[in-house]
């Protein structure tokens, strides 16, 4: 996972709205997961690891919006759940990061 594209998540969900502040060190922590498990997936399945990047950094943009729209947030936490689908044998933790960051977003009334 890119420095860029890390900066980006961080950023959004330090902004996640005051009240869902108590989430935002879980989440941060989780993202810190991701990051690993992304950049050990990069070497043998780049392709993938850029689309889960990709789909954690809009989930995360789509979070911390003001003025959500539901829809794109969606979209975006199931592209997210889609993107890693088929590694639940090889990289359990990667999917199961996902999963968590995925019902940690919904749990917070996004």
């Amino acid at each position: 996972m890119s420095e860029e594209t890390l900066k980006r998540i961080e950023a959004a969900i330090k902004s996640i709205e005051a009240g869902s502040s108590p989430k935002r060190p879980e989440l941060l922590g989780l993202l810190k997961t991701l990051k690993t498990e992304v950049e050990g997936l990069a070497g043998t399945h780049g392709e993938q690891a850029h689309s889960i990047a990709g789909y954690a950094a809009v989930a995360a943009y789509e979070a911390s919006r003001k003025q959500k729209a539901e829809e794109m947030l969606k979209h975006s936490v199931s592209g997210l759940s889609l993107s890693v689908e088929g590694f639940e044998a090889s990289h359990p933790r990667l999917v199961e990061t996902v999963n968590n960051i995925c019902t940690m977003l919904a749990g917070i009334g996004v």
